[in-house]
């Protein structure tokens, strides 16, 4: 293993080009349209519910065509249609792993807006829990930005992830259609956070391909995987609104969301593999602390459901 160089892997973290530095602000952008619009979706799921009744089971049919008809809700969509477009852009500017987990700061912008608009004093404990998810994240994304190397992806490696993929998407539907009557926020919340890890990988990987023009059958299923993806974690996000706040939403979705995607660079991808010890256990322990963070929000936010 080669020796741990401080210095010069600072050297190559911090040396972003002008265009890979661009990627920050673009993100951050991307982040605030996170926020709102999870503020103003979660405001159209409650109506629906007001107006149809609860989703115990999680969003009926009838009431996903009534979100149609919300106005909150349509400009909630629009707006996370731009934090995506924000999003992916700024993964074209700048490797994931410096971009991705800048969407923690949606959580703090949706805990504070959320309160405001609620009256629900953010106390003490629901406090300490998004500091423990913003600062897990953040050690984790830092260690990983000094130790990880954005490589070329396989199609070996590719075809795992998408083998990985499919797993969890047959896992996770059976999940849902066996223990959907006892499934709360937190479980819809863990189960779209890891889906969109899985979506920012490929998201990444789609757009390396048609950038070298590296555009086949692959890509295709790339695609396909991305979109079905994408499509089963915003219904789970959609039922999360109807049994939570969304602060607590995109407290999952931004602490789960890159560990998922960072974890699968390291572990599928090699991109740690020249790693240092004290560097996996910092890994582990950051990643802890920030999930831990999110069942501590679940637990002790004022507006959870009991």
């Amino acid at each position: 293993m080669p020796p741990f160089d401080l210095p010069n892997l600072a050297d190559q973290v911090l040396n972003l080009t002008p265009q890979q530095g661009l990627g920050i602000p673009v993100a951050l952008v991307g982040a605030v349209f996170l926020a709102l619009g999870a503020q103003f979706q979660h405001r159209g799921v409650m109506k629906v519910e007001d107006e149809l009744g609860g989703a115990a089971r999680g969003l009926s049919r009838t009431q996903l065509i009534a979100l149609l008809t919300r106005p909150s809700w349509l400009l909630g969509t629009l707006m996370l249609a731009l934090a995506i477009a924000f999003q992916l852009t700024s993964l074209y500017l700048a490797p994931l792993i410096v971009v991705q987990p800048l969407g923690a700061v949606a959580l703090v912008i949706t805990a504070l807006v959320n309160a405001r608009i609620t009256g629900h004093k953010l106390d003490r404990l629901t406090i300490r829990s998004i500091a423990m998810c913003v600062g897990g994240v953040g050690i984790f994304v830092t260690i990983a930005a000094f130790v990880a190397r954005e490589t070329a992806i396989t199609d070996a490696q590719l075809l795992t992830v998408l083998v990985i993929l499919g797993v969890v998407l047959i896992a996770a539907a059976i999940a849902f259609v066996v223990l959907r009557r006892r499934l709360k926020a937190i479980m819809y919340i863990i189960a779209a956070g890891v889906l969109y890890g899985f979506v920012a990988t490929l998201a990444k990987v789609v757009i390396n391909r048609i950038r070298t023009e590296s555009f086949d059958l692959l890509t295709v299923t790339c695609i396909v995987a991305l979109v079905a993806a994408t499509m089963l974690g915003a219904y789970f996000v959609q039922s999360a609104y109807a049994s939570g706040p969304p602060d607590l939403v995109i407290a999952g979705l931004t602490v789960i969301d890159p560990l998922v995607a960072v974890a699968i660079g390291i572990v599928v991808l090699g991109e740690a593999s020249g790693a240092p010890l004290f560097a996996i256990i910092a890994f582990v322990v950051a990643g802890a602390i920030a999930i831990y963070g999110v069942f501590e929000l679940a637990k002790h936010h004022p507006q959870i459901q009991r």
